[in-house]
């Protein structure tokens, strides 16, 4: 399985680059995963609401720019379906065995999600609906990914 994941953001913190490391370490005899990250938007001092549109436009439309063709693309969206471990693992058990082996998860950036990206979506996954940072985000995916792979296999890590 190839596995992407498009993020708007860069890590700054070693905790979390190392925590997303490790997952990524774990995940190699599973799934080929690769990150990619472009530069977040800058928005402007106390913007308007068109201008946070602008923004958020601005930045989907340059994380759409990266997800590959023919990839299903799974967008972490507040407003997405909340699922258990066991039902992503199940989630991408089932898209393997439909052939889609291809899929990219993305993260937006601070400001949150384009109506654009949410539409480009074959999926909206949440995570919670609390609230956390983005890069936070990347860490606590690249764990499920990782968990999702080890409860198909039925292995001892999820227990």
């Amino acid at each position: 399985m190839k596995i992407n994941i498009v993020a708007a953001g860069r890590i700054k913190e070693k905790y979390l680059t190392d925590g997303i490391n490790e997952f990524l370490k774990r995940l190699t005899p599973f799934a080929n995963v690769k990150i990619i990250e472009i530069n977040e938007e800058r928005m402007k001092e106390n913007p308007s609401e068109a201008e946070k549109m602008q923004t958020l436009s601005n930045e989907g439309l340059r994380l759409l720019r990266q997800v590959p063709a023919g990839t299903y693309l799974i967008v972490l969206d507040v407003y997405g379906d909340a699922l258990s471990s066991e039902a992503l693992a199940e989630k991408l058990d089932s898209l393997a065995l439909a052939g889609k082996s291809n899929i990219t998860f993305l993260i937006g950036g601070a400001f949150g999600l384009s109506d654009e990206v949410r539409k480009a979506a074959d999926m909206r996954l949440s995570f919670s609906s609390m609230t956390f940072t983005h890069q936070m985000v990347r860490l606590l995916l690249v764990e499920q990914i990782y968990r999702a792979f080890k409860i198909s296999r039925g292995e001892k890590y999820h227990w």
